[in-house]
């Protein structure tokens, strides 16, 4: 299992990544969030809700409600073209951040040290 410290700075985008293939709600983002990790990662409950919260105000998803489920409405997150921009600076940073840290990690077996 990941550590929630490591990966937190990237829910935004994870989630994000889910609603560009289409609109979801909160327990089927967070159902598909485990199914991609191979279960590595599951996101919190609190974690999720505040990612929304957050991604709502700056603009980058709008909710609404769906149909409904036992007499409660679900409420469904949709991705903005402001969402889609974030999400894909996101992705450029990632494969930043992704290259400086491989230098690190993998640099630490081949650096040139005897």
């Amino acid at each position: 299992m990941i550590s929630s410290d490591v990966i937190r700075g990237h829910n935004d985008t994870i989630i994000l990544a889910i609603l560009m293939k289409n609109d979801s709600y909160g327990y089927q983002i967070s159902k598909e969030i485990t199914q991609m990790s191979q279960n590595l990662y599951q996101i919190k409950e609190t974690t999720l809700y505040s990612s929304f919260t957050r991604l709502e105000k700056k603009g980058y998803i709008i909710s609404y409600y769906g149909s409904e489920t036992n007499g409660k409405r679900r409420t469904y997150y949709k991705i903005t073209s402001q969402g889609i921009d974030y999400y894909q600076e996101k992705c450029e940073e990632w494969q930043m951040i992704k290259q400086i840290v491989d230098q690190f990690v993998k640099g630490s077996t081949d650096n040139g040290a005897d």
